[in-house]
This record gives C-alpha cells, structure tokens and sequence, in this order.
C-alpha cells in the first residue's frame, strides 16, 4: 500500500474512510457518493523527485508507484498487467489545419493490451484485488471494461464473471468469451447488467470492478494524465518534466473516464509539478442524454434517462460517476457537447483518414466534441488539444461498416471497369 494514500474521501457529503474500511469498500455507506482517494501531497512533494520519475527506465504506467494507491504482485515480470502503459501521444497536423487550432494531439489507447483505455482501470483493481486476496472479479460492461478485465487477468489465478448487455458488440464479446471469462448476457440494458453485477457481487463475496463505484478504477485511469503531461514535455522541450495542455476532450459515458483524467492532472498541480490545469470538454451521445441534461441544469443532479446510442461505449442509462465528471469540467472552466450517431460515424471515417486511427464509435465522439467547441470558441486557434483516444475500431466493425457503406467498389473483375473508374475521377 502506498504510505502516501490517507485514504478515501465521499464526493457528495465529504465524509472521510480508511483505506481497508469494510463499510466504504465501494461507495460511501452514508449517501452512496463515489469515493476519491486521498494523498498527502506535501509529503510526496517533499520525498519524491519528479525527476526520478520521468528519468525511469520503466515506461510502464506503473512508473508512477508514489502516486498510485498500490502495484501488482511481482511487479518487475513483464506481463500485459505489469507492462502497459505508455501508450502513443502524437500530432494530427490535418486536424490542425482544417480547424485551425494551434496543436491536436490525440492519446491513444487503442494501442494497450486489449485495445481499449479500460485497461488503465482494471489493471488498478487487479492490484487492489491481489492486494486483497480476492479471487474472483465481477463486472458490468458494455465490452471494453470486461475485455481489459480479462485480458489482464489471463495468466494469473484471478477469475472473472462478466454482465453484459444482450446487444453486446460481437468484437468486444468475442474478446471477452477468448480469455476464457464467465459471461452472462443480461436481457436489458447495460445498466441491467450493472444492477445485476452489485446485487451478485454482494451476494457471493466477489470484488467488484464496476465503473463509477469501485474508487480504484479512477486511480487507474489518472495515469493517462500524467503520461500526456510527460509525453508533451518530451516532444516539446518544455522547462518543466511535466506540462499540461490547454485543452483535454474526453468522450463521455459513466463520466469515470473523465473524473480520472480530471485527478490526474489534480494530483499533478496540487504537487506543483504543472503550472496549470487543462479545460475539459465532455462529449456524451446525444441518445444517451443524462449527463448532459445534468449539465444544462446547472446542478449535479444526474437522473436515469433511456439510452439508444449506437456508441455503446457511452450508452449509460444513468452516469455513475456523474457528479466528478460535472465537476471535471465545471471546475476547469470546459463544457459539455453532444454527439449524434451520424456525426461519430462520420468522425470515425475522419480520424482514420486524417489522422491515421481507427476508432469505435464512443472514441470518435471525441473529434465531434473538438470541432463544436472549436466553432463555439471554447477551443481557441492557438490552444494546444489532446483528444483522448478510448477503443480501438475493431471493437465494433459493424459501426465502420456503416460508416464507410457505399464505398466499395463492386466489379465482375474486368480491367476495363477500373479503366472507367480512373476516367470517372480524373486520374
């Protein structure tokens, strides 16, 4: 356990737990609000080296062992648990120029071991499992949390027992059902699924990695933070070992995604090893409104509202984490945007021509967020972007297919009707 983490604090009503309280093992016992995990920063200030860190021959996320509640068991045997990390961070030029903004940058995820961000969070609650002595994780998924669960267990004596929602998509199912997981297809919505996952988690002792309620999953998911601020100082030459961008859009479903990226750069300022906090902009689905009724309202009231996006990344009946996501952005001085269903499906076809990944639709919502707040001049020409990149395109090659329809070219096979073809264009 890290000597530096106090424990947990209630989002909603303040009240603070130990790390190992039974009664706060999820979320708060009082009024069920998410848990934050709670440093001495000073402390860290005072006996850790930033530049130790940054200088770490390990670029595994787990390079950042001050700042994270705890590690895996037998940290230094290079495993998909143990080596992650590190993903790419990288310039869009094109994106650049179409929008006329000064830098996009996209993180991207889709290159960790199962091809999602999600791994970021499970490997956190693996640690914390192991840490434990739990045997068995449970979760609630519409894919990519259960397939970075599993994945990242596999190899390991950990077993896993999966809810997903009937409507599954099949690359996601497909990956889940290969590592050897014992899946239930809930007839309903994810949040069925989600329900069922607590209720069995309570009842037969399993650990419990559901999004939004297991506060070690936002650990996890605040290393992205802290690599982007690590990797922007590489590219850049900046004075500081770490320096955050103007600007961070995030795609957005239970709201955990963005709550942890939001602590990350948290943690970082509140060490003084960044000068400034980054505007978030939150992209939910237009057809799964919840969160951004929320955010119309002013309040941090979230209340369950159908949803019938084909994102299913970001299809959430009711937003888990909400409250830290509102406050995420509110805090921050960003804003919430909405995507349609047609605009992710054009933005996928987007992001793979003009900046060479090939994304689901739920991280396509990304760009849709960074070309209406670019219009609503939230994002200014010369801030600097990073669009969080969160699963891999082959995860739902349906939705790309139906984002590319009408582009393959049907021919019996003749020379001559590609020699038309050519004429047809010019070339």
């Amino acid at each position: 356990m890290n000597q530096y983490l106090q424990g947990f604090r209630c989002s909603i009503c303040g009240a603070t737990y130990t790390v190992d309280d039974s009664r706060a093992q999820y979320t708060c016992p009082v009024d069920g609000g998410n848990l934050d995990a709670v440093y001495d920063y000073a402390s860290i200030a005072r006996n850790v080296d930033p530049r130790l860190i940054a200088g770490s021959a390990d670029r595994s996320a787990w390079h950042y062992e001050p700042l994270l509640p705890c590690v895996p068991v037998d940290r230094l045997l290079p495993t998909p648990l143990t080596s992650f990390g590190w993903s790419p961070l990288y310039r869009a030029p094109r994106l650049e120029h179409v929008l006329d903004v000064r830098a996009v940058w996209l993180k991207d995820d889709t290159r960790l071991p199962s091809s999602s961000f999600k791994d970021r969070a499970s490997s956190m609650v693996i640690a914390r499992a192991q840490q434990t002595g739990a045997m068995t994780i449970c979760a609630a998924s519409t894919g990519n949390a259960a397939s970075s669960l599993v994945t990242l267990c596999s190899g390991t004596d950990i077993r896993t027992v999966i809810f997903v929602p009937q409507n599954t998509p099949e690359g996601k199912l497909a990956q889940i059902l290969i590592h050897g997981a014992r899946v239930f297809a809930v007839e309903g919505s994810y949040d069925d699924a989600f329900d069922l996952a607590m209720q069995a988690s309570q009842e037969f002792g399993w650990y419990n990695r559901n999004t939004g309620v297991n506060p070690y999953t936002r650990e996890g998911k605040k290393t992205a933070a802290y690599e982007i601020c690590e990797q922007i100082h590489l590219f850049t030459s900046a004075p500081m070992l770490f320096r955050a961008p103007d600007v961070v859009v995030v795609p957005v479903g239970d709201g955990n995604i963005i709550s942890g990226l939001h602590k990350g750069f948290r943690d970082l300022h509140a060490l003084g090893w960044i000068d400034r906090m980054p505007r978030f902009v939150g992209v939910t689905a237009t057809l799964a409104p919840a969160l951004y009724r929320a955010w119309q309202s002013g309040g941090e009231r979230v209340e369950t509202t159908p949803s019938r996006t084909i994102a299913s990344g970001i299809s959430v009946d009711l937003p888990r984490d909400g409250v830290m996501a509102l406050r995420a952005v509110r805090d921050t001085g960003g804003l919430f945007v909405e995507a349609a269903d047609e605009e992710m499906l054009d933005a996928m076809g987007v992001l793979a021509r003009d900046a060479a990944v090939f994304v689901e639709p739920a991280c396509a919502a990304a760009y849709v967020g960074l070309s209406k707040a670019r219009r609503l001049g939230v994002i200014r020409a010369d801030d600097e972007v990073v669009l969080q990149m969160t699963g891999s395109g082959l995860k739902d090659v349906k939705s790309a297919l139906a984002a590319t329809a009408g582009r393959m070219h049907r021919i019996q096979g003749k020379l001559e009707e590609i020699r038309d073809w050519r004429l047809e264009i010019g070339d």
